[in-house]
């Protein structure tokens, strides 16, 4: 909980570098120990789990003692009280990610059970695969939106609107050119992405390449969906937020995925996300224009 916390504090601190060397050396931290433990000291699973736990150490217990102790940046821990009107609109404004999360668990369980039933194993280990990098093309967007957040709240509780309506603009240009390039590299990498999870099956390897390339024109929409949440977000809207994020997260993509197989098999599963990106999409834009006057962004 503190690592994750802290790396938005280091943000708003002007400090994001030091959060990216904290995140390093924790992982580092986790990898060195985990041969120590496992492979010095046979410690077994149990030492996988002691340095999972000093990793999160170095990640959580360095910020909180930089943030107790003086340091050049404007923000210091200190004593305080329970305010509980600000923690209940912080907890409001962040049901987004709250949703995001428990609906992510809910329809990987729907997309397992529709692929074991299509395809069995097979289809599970494909999906297992394309879930590794999807997940790491969503972080380009995910980290881009905890990074420029903090500057947007800025802006838009000193009523900068002129600041406001460049950063939009330029949050759509960085997003699109983004999306484009993850687009075309999940394309270009779908043989050997293929190979590398299921070079040792033909079947598989089929499966997976397939899945690859269909699934990619997701990433078009999906960093749009995804940084137009966070926008929201940081302008303390946790409603459009969290019906962003509900809507696409669940609605749509469980909808997607018990229908679409119906039409297509398999290949209705890989289409079910992009599916629900567009969907997505038409609400964020139509979210964004019913909200442009109250934040005037553009």
């Amino acid at each position: 909980m503190l690592q994750n916390i802290f790396q938005s504090f280091l943000v708003v601190a002007e400090k994001p570098a030091m959060g990216l060397k904290l995140t390093i050396a924790a992982g580092i931290t986790n990898m060195i120990l985990d041969y120590v433990f496992i492979a010095v000291f046979h410690l077994g699973i149990a030492g996988a789990a002691y340095a999972t736990v000093a990793s999160v150490f170095v990640g959580g217990c360095i910020p909180l003692i930089y943030f107790i102790l003086p340091n050049k940046t404007p923000l210091r821990l200190g004593k305080t009280t329970l305010d509980f009107s600000s923690l209940l609109k912080t907890v409001a404004n962040g049901s987004s990610e709250l949703v995001g999360n428990i609906a992510m668990s809910v329809v990987s369980i729907l997309y397992n059970f529709q692929l074991i039933r299509i395809a069995g194993e097979n289809g599970v280990a494909s999906y297992g695969a394309l879930m590794y990098v999807s997940f790491i093309f969503a972080a380009v967007f995910l980290g881009y939106g905890i990074g420029r957040s903090p500057i947007v709240s800025y802006h838009y509780g000193a009523g900068n609107s002129k600041e406001l309506k460049n950063l939009f603009s330029k949050d759509a240009i960085i997003i699109t050119i983004s999306s484009i390039l993850l687009f075309i590299l999940s394309e270009s990498l779908s043989f050997p992405l293929a190979m590398l999870f299921g070079g040792y099956d033909k079947e598989l390897f089929a499966m997976i390449q397939t899945a690859f390339i269909i699934y990619s024109p997701a990433y078009l929409f999906m960093g749009a969906n995804l940084s137009a949440s966070s926008f929201f977000t940081a302008l303390n809207n946790g409603f459009v937020s969290a019906l962003i994020s509900f809507l696409r997260t669940l609605v749509f993509q469980c909808a997607a995925v018990l229908v679409l197989p119906l039409l297509w098999g398999i290949n209705g599963i890989w289409i079910a996300e992009i599916v629900a990106e567009v969907c997505a999409f038409i609400i964020v834009a139509l979210s964004i224009i019913a909200c442009r006057k109250k934040y005037s962004y553009f």
